[in-house]
Protein backbone atom coordinates (compact mmCIF):
# COMPACT_ATOMS: atom_id res chain seq x y z
CA UNK A 1 0.00 0.00 0.00
CA UNK A 2 1.49 3.03 -0.98
CA UNK A 3 1.91 5.88 1.50
CA UNK A 4 -0.81 8.26 1.75
CA UNK A 5 0.21 12.01 0.80
CA UNK A 6 -2.00 13.40 3.57
CA UNK A 7 -0.57 11.76 6.49
CA UNK A 8 1.43 14.77 7.81
CA UNK A 9 4.44 13.25 10.18
CA UNK A 10 2.91 12.55 13.48
CA UNK A 11 3.50 15.38 15.76
CA UNK A 12 6.21 15.48 17.93
CA UNK A 13 5.58 15.70 21.92
CA UNK A 14 2.18 13.22 23.77
CA UNK A 15 0.65 16.29 24.85
CA UNK A 16 0.19 18.10 21.28
CA UNK A 17 -1.00 14.42 19.88
CA UNK A 18 -3.72 14.29 22.71
CA UNK A 19 -4.97 17.39 21.79
CA UNK A 20 -4.73 17.06 17.91
CA UNK A 21 -6.75 13.52 18.55
CA UNK A 22 -9.14 15.36 21.18
CA UNK A 23 -10.14 18.29 18.67
CA UNK A 24 -10.11 15.61 15.83
CA UNK A 25 -13.20 13.81 17.73
CA UNK A 26 -14.91 17.07 18.32
CA UNK A 27 -14.92 18.04 14.81
CA UNK A 28 -16.22 14.14 13.86
CA UNK A 29 -18.68 14.56 16.01
CA UNK A 30 -20.30 17.71 14.76
CA UNK A 31 -19.99 16.25 11.11
CA UNK A 32 -22.01 13.14 12.78
CA UNK A 33 -24.28 15.93 14.27
CA UNK A 34 -24.34 17.90 10.70
CA UNK A 35 -25.69 14.24 8.76
CA UNK A 36 -28.80 15.05 10.44
CA UNK A 37 -28.88 18.29 11.69
CA UNK A 38 -29.95 20.73 8.30
CA UNK A 39 -27.99 23.87 8.71
CA UNK A 40 -24.78 22.22 10.20
CA UNK A 41 -22.55 21.00 7.31
CA UNK A 42 -20.72 17.67 7.76
CA UNK A 43 -17.82 17.53 5.03
CA UNK A 44 -15.98 20.52 6.41
CA UNK A 45 -16.01 18.48 9.87
CA UNK A 46 -14.97 15.25 8.70
CA UNK A 47 -12.35 17.09 6.51
CA UNK A 48 -10.77 19.02 9.98
CA UNK A 49 -11.27 15.53 11.92
CA UNK A 50 -8.90 14.06 8.94
CA UNK A 51 -6.22 16.64 9.22
CA UNK A 52 -6.54 16.23 13.04
CA UNK A 53 -6.52 12.62 12.97
CA UNK A 54 -3.54 12.42 10.28
CA UNK A 55 -0.71 14.52 12.74
CA UNK A 56 -2.08 12.43 15.71
CA UNK A 57 -2.73 8.86 14.78
CA UNK A 58 -2.23 7.04 12.07
CA UNK A 59 -5.01 4.32 13.11
CA UNK A 60 -7.73 6.89 13.53
CA UNK A 61 -7.14 8.86 10.32
CA UNK A 62 -7.10 5.48 8.50
CA UNK A 63 -10.29 4.51 10.37
CA UNK A 64 -12.24 7.90 9.34
CA UNK A 65 -11.08 7.58 5.63
CA UNK A 66 -11.88 3.48 5.13
CA UNK A 67 -15.46 3.85 7.15
CA UNK A 68 -17.81 2.24 5.17
CA UNK A 69 -20.10 5.16 5.51
CA UNK A 70 -18.29 8.36 4.65
CA UNK A 71 -14.91 7.27 4.37
CA UNK A 72 -14.50 6.59 0.74
CA UNK A 73 -16.05 10.00 -0.14
CA UNK A 74 -14.16 11.44 2.25
CA UNK A 75 -11.11 9.60 0.88
CA UNK A 76 -11.90 10.38 -2.49
CA UNK A 77 -12.66 14.17 -1.68
CA UNK A 78 -9.32 14.28 0.09
CA UNK A 79 -7.57 13.26 -2.55
CA UNK A 80 -8.87 15.41 -5.15
CA UNK A 81 -10.60 12.56 -7.23
CA UNK A 82 -13.84 14.38 -7.03
CA UNK A 83 -17.74 13.36 -6.32
CA UNK A 84 -19.26 10.97 -8.22
CA UNK A 85 -23.01 12.04 -9.69
CA UNK A 86 -24.78 9.82 -7.87
CA UNK A 87 -23.18 10.88 -4.52
CA UNK A 88 -23.96 14.42 -5.66
CA UNK A 89 -27.85 13.62 -6.39
CA UNK A 90 -28.07 11.40 -2.99
CA UNK A 91 -26.88 14.41 -1.11
CA UNK A 92 -28.63 16.90 -2.95
CA UNK A 93 -32.08 14.83 -2.46
CA UNK A 94 -31.42 14.05 1.14
CA UNK A 95 -30.42 18.05 1.63
CA UNK A 96 -33.73 19.09 0.05
CA UNK A 97 -36.01 16.84 2.21
CA UNK A 98 -34.64 17.27 5.31
CA UNK A 99 -34.90 21.17 4.62
CA UNK A 100 -38.42 21.52 3.13
CA UNK A 101 -39.77 18.91 6.20
CA UNK A 102 -37.98 21.26 8.79
CA UNK A 103 -39.20 24.28 7.29
CA UNK A 104 -42.96 22.76 6.89
CA UNK A 105 -43.26 20.49 10.24
CA UNK A 106 -41.14 23.07 12.55
CA UNK A 107 -40.51 26.32 11.51
CA UNK A 108 -43.11 29.05 11.78
CA UNK A 109 -41.30 32.21 11.32
CA UNK A 110 -41.50 33.26 7.49
CA UNK A 111 -37.69 34.49 8.01
CA UNK A 112 -36.70 31.27 9.22
CA UNK A 113 -38.03 29.04 6.64
CA UNK A 114 -36.42 31.70 3.96
CA UNK A 115 -33.09 30.71 5.65
CA UNK A 116 -33.12 27.43 5.58
CA UNK A 117 -34.25 27.71 1.64
CA UNK A 118 -31.61 29.85 1.41
CA UNK A 119 -28.77 28.36 3.03
CA UNK A 120 -30.25 24.83 0.92
CA UNK A 121 -29.96 26.72 -2.70
CA UNK A 122 -26.06 27.90 -1.20
CA UNK A 123 -25.17 24.11 -0.49
CA UNK A 124 -26.66 22.80 -3.27
CA UNK A 125 -24.43 25.34 -5.63
CA UNK A 126 -21.27 23.91 -3.64
CA UNK A 127 -22.28 20.34 -4.57
CA UNK A 128 -22.97 21.01 -8.04
CA UNK A 129 -19.23 22.74 -8.58
CA UNK A 130 -17.47 20.22 -6.75
CA UNK A 131 -15.34 18.34 -9.32
CA UNK A 132 -17.23 15.39 -10.62
CA UNK A 133 -15.73 12.51 -10.96
CA UNK A 134 -14.74 10.44 -14.11
CA UNK A 135 -15.31 6.87 -15.16
CA UNK A 136 -12.65 4.80 -13.56
CA UNK A 137 -11.34 7.59 -11.60
CA UNK A 138 -12.32 6.70 -8.45
CA UNK A 139 -10.08 4.17 -6.48
CA UNK A 140 -10.74 0.82 -7.01
CA UNK A 141 -11.96 -1.90 -4.68
CA UNK A 142 -8.28 -3.15 -4.60
CA UNK A 143 -6.74 -0.02 -3.26
CA UNK A 144 -9.80 0.05 -0.98
CA UNK A 145 -7.67 -1.60 1.99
Amino acid sequence: MAADPLLRPISSGRLRRVLLLVVGSFFLTLGMVGIVVPVLPTTPFLILAAICYGRSSVSCYRWLTTNRVFGRHLDDYLHGRGVSWRVKAGTLAFLWVVITCTAVLFVSALWLRSLLFVIAIGVTAHVMTLKAQKRGEARDESDAG
